[in-house]
């Protein structure tokens, strides 16, 4: 009989964004939510914030990573951080957190266009929060932002980047499909990709 494998699932309900245009909860609603996905659904992991957005997630990171603190569920809750320098990690740190989900750029265009940095630039950022993230003990997951649009365009810069990253100690690469451009085949087809190319990564 094969292996077995676990489909995890991570929430990202409580991470203001554009999938929750108009929306914003207080630290009380974020620390309620949070028990029901952990406690009542039995979700794996949730993303409660984007770091350095504002005081009031601060207060909120704080106060989930508190309770979950004391109820040993600390590793199921993570934050999302950004490629700069050791910013996102203190204030990760700072609030109790233990985990980040690192947003870096997944397709060349948004690399050169939004960054105006080179593949090589890119990574020497993202390489410099992943140290120093292994200095304070914060895991580090990360987003390829973009990734659908980097395998269909520029698939060798989305090599580039994983190649570099696969030996870091990152966790998880988190591919989405970030603007929602691919049909089902398409996502077998660059999954398969990745998964022949990484077969060891998670």
């Amino acid at each position: 009989m094969g292996e077995s494998k676990k489909i995890e699932i991570m929430d990202t309900t409580l991470r203001d964004g554009e999938q929750t245009g108009g929306v914003s909860f207080v630290p009380r609603e974020k620390l309620m939510i949070t028990r029901l996905l952990l406690e009542e659904l039995k979700v794996d992991r949730v993303e409660i914030c984007s770091a350095r957005v504002s005081n009031g997630e601060f207060e909120a990171a704080k106060m989930i990573c508190d309770w979950a603190a004391r109820r040993n569920m600390l590793h199921k809750i993570e934050v999302l951080g950004f490629v700069d320098g050791k910013q996102s990690v203190n204030w990760i740190q700072q609030a109790g957190g233990r985990v980040i989900n690192l947003l870096c750029k997944g397709s060349l265009k948004h690399c050169e266009k939004q960054l105006n940095k080179t593949p090589e630039e890119h990574i020497a950022d993202i390489l410099t929060v992943v140290n120093h993230a292994a200095e304070t003990d914060i895991e580090v997951n990360v987003y390829l932002e973009d990734w659908s649009n980097g395998m269909k365009d520029s698939p060798e810069y989305v090599y580039q980047i994983t190649d570099a990253l696969q030996h870091t100690g990152i966790k998880r690469f988190m591919l989405p499909d970030t603007l929602g451009i691919l049909n089902p085949l398409q996502v077998i087809e660059f999954m398969r990709k990745m998964i022949r190319r990484y077969p060891n990564l998670h």
